[in-house]
């Protein structure tokens, strides 16, 4: 089972708001492996992922294209073809699919290493502030697993579930 959410609840309770945003592409790659965990008797076809998480068809196609490349889904092409996880969802680690994502995207400017534009590179201590809030971001992440987000999830299967 998922624990709190930690300091993002007690920054919450403080009346302050929490303000990160996922790309599109790592919030449908979840999407979709939520919805492939949630019908592991069957292979999911794009089409169905589209309507049912209101998502492009060549929009999901990238995002299905990478996650058979990294190994979190099994894709099939053709008339009886889809998709359907590649590993068992205790297995896959929501850190790992963030990360998968997530990696080229930087954070702040000066997470760009010798490319930054930032004129205070170098002597700003933001810097590790960021990194080590990073690290602890992907740990979290790393502790929950796509069997942890869907089973036991009445609610999720109902929405989830392909007929």
């Amino acid at each position: 089972m998922v624990p709190d959410a930690g300091i993002f609840s007690q920054s919450l309770a403080l009346g302050q708001e929490a303000h990160l945003r996922l790309t599109t592409r790592t919030n449908l790659a979840m999407r979709t492996l939520m919805l492939c965990a949630a019908n592991p008797d069957r292979l999911v076809r794009k089409h169905e992922v589209a309507a049912i998480c209101g998502a492009s068809e060549n929009h999901l196609a990238q995002v299905i294209h990478l996650l058979g490349k990294r190994g979190f889904l099994y894709t099939r092409r053709g008339r009886a073809g889809g998709m359907c996880l590649a590993r068992p969802a205790p297995q896959i680690s929501v850190g790992a699919v963030f990360a998968a994502f997530e990696a080229n995207v930087p954070f702040a400017d000066c997470f760009e290493g010798s490319h930054t534009t930032c004129p205070l590179a170098g002597t700003c201590r933001l810097h590790c502030v960021l990194t080590e809030a990073l690290e602890a971001f992907y740990a979290r992440l790393n502790s929950v697993t796509l069997a942890d987000l869907v089973v036991g999830n009445v609610t999720l299967h109902a929405l989830l579930r392909v007929a």
